[in-house]
């Protein structure tokens, strides 16, 4: 806040009026995307699909082929997907290749792809598959890399890959103007309220006691970092973005968690009944403005149709209802 009022009061009046609608119009332009899209949309693909000779046996692959609007032939663990990633959902028609660290070599054959898709992590597959079709990895996630540019990377590698070029741009100048949108709304809204969002605690549980908490080099890292929203964990993490730790080590810091799932079996009724989890921050001071956020299934190891997804569902709990009528009074259109 006084960050603002310093720049305002050294650009003088004029500039200063400029500066509030310009950010005022930045805001209403991204609650008002918020409001129109639904959330189990937020990453759909353009309208249709094209059909590509190629098989993704990765799901950052898979979600952005989808993204893409393309239908590859074969995906590994199709019902799995569903469960972790959700969307963007794979176009009807998409085989099933079996698992993604052992698919099915006989049915990847049978399918005689022209291309067959995999990350760094899948390597060790790479001589097996050559043998049936000429093998591409593309980075997804890479040590001491910015994250973001990796995914952007990717996204042109895969729209060159499969003739949907002007697709790849569109998709990674609606996702970078989406998120720079939010940034400005709650911006805007921390103007407004005297204080900014809480830093966050983003986890997926593994079990009752055992959480993966992201930070650096993370998809949902580079998302808030966008939104300009502080990560609470500052402690080390994986080439993935991630640590393990038990709940016992998130006890004593401050932030507001946001848990992705899927919880494990029986996970919110463990939850209630978890001594843990009760002294979680949020949970212990039962604060609406700091309690615990459970969002869908968003695929933490995506690309950026899951940063829109993430990006989109955090929004949706982070920008209140003023930002939105506020939005609406400084849109010209309206």
């Amino acid at each position: 806040m006084a960050l603002i009022s310093l720049s305002l009061l050294v650009v003088g009046p004029a500039s200063a009026a400029a500066t509030e609608e310009a950010l005022a119009d930045e805001a209403a332009a991204a609650v008002a995307a918020m409001k129109q899209t639904a959330m189990t949309e937020t990453a759909q693909p353009p309208a249709g699909f094209v059909d590509r000779p190629i098989v993704a046996l990765d799901w950052t692959l898979a979600e952005t082929l989808t993204g893409l609007g393309v239908r590859a032939m074969g995906v590994g663990q199709v019902a799995t997907y569903a469960s972790w990633v959700d969307q963007p959902a794979l176009p009807q028609g998409t085989r099933d290749l079996g698992l993604r660290t052992q698919p099915n070599l006989e049915q990847l054959a049978a399918l005689a792809p022209a291309d067959i898709l995999i990350s760094p992590m899948l390597s060790s597959l790479a001589p097996r598959l050559s043998a049936i079709a000429p093998v591409t990895s593309i980075a997804l996630y890479t040590p001491d890399a910015d994250t973001w540019q990796t995914l952007v990377k990717a996204t042109r590698q895969l729209g060159k890959l499969t003739q949907r070029e002007p697709q790849a741009k569109q998709l990674i100048r609606l996702s970078t103007a989406r998120l720079a949108g939010y940034n400005a709304a709650l911006r805007q809204q921390a103007a407004r309220k005297g204080q900014s969002p809480l830093p966050l605690l983003m986890v997926q549980f593994m079990d009752d006691r055992h959480v993966r908490i992201f930070g650096d080099n993370s998809l949902f890292q580079a998302v808030i970092e966008r939104m300009g929203i502080d990560n609470a964990w500052q402690g080390d993490t994986n080439a993935w973005g991630f640590a393990t730790v038990s709940l016992e080590k998130l006890v004593t810091l401050k932030g507001r968690m946001v848990v992705v799932e899927p919880l494990p079996p029986g996970g919110h009724q463990a939850l209630a009944h978890n001594g843990l989890w009760q002294a979680m921050p949020g949970v212990r001071e039962n604060s609406q403005a700091s309690a615990p956020l459970f969002l869908p299934p968003v695929w933490s190891f995506g690309a950026l149709p899951s940063a829109n997804r993430f990006a989109a569902l955090l929004a949706s709990h982070l920008i209140d209802d003023e930002a939105t009528l506020e939005g609406e009074t400084t849109d010209g259109n309206h």
